[in-house]
């Protein structure tokens, strides 16, 4: 394993990361890891999907 740090959160939601974590057969790490990836994909697929700026589409027309 890579170096560690701590990071606070509640118990509740220790526990919750931890089930997740033993339902996937995974540790805790990857868990964050798969649920810090998610998070983004959400992100990418919502810019993607929101309406073009008009400076987007004044530069797309430019092409």
């Amino acid at each position: 394993m890579a170096e560690t740090t701590t990071i606070r959160i509640s118990r509740e939601t220790h526990a919750r990361v931890t089930r997740l974590a033993a339902q996937r057969h995974e540790t805790i790490d990857e868990t964050v890891r798969q649920a810090i990836r998610a998070l983004r994909q959400d992100e990418l697929a919502r810019d993607l999907t929101a309406p073009l700026t008009e400076d987007e589409t004044a530069w797309l027309d430019a092409c």
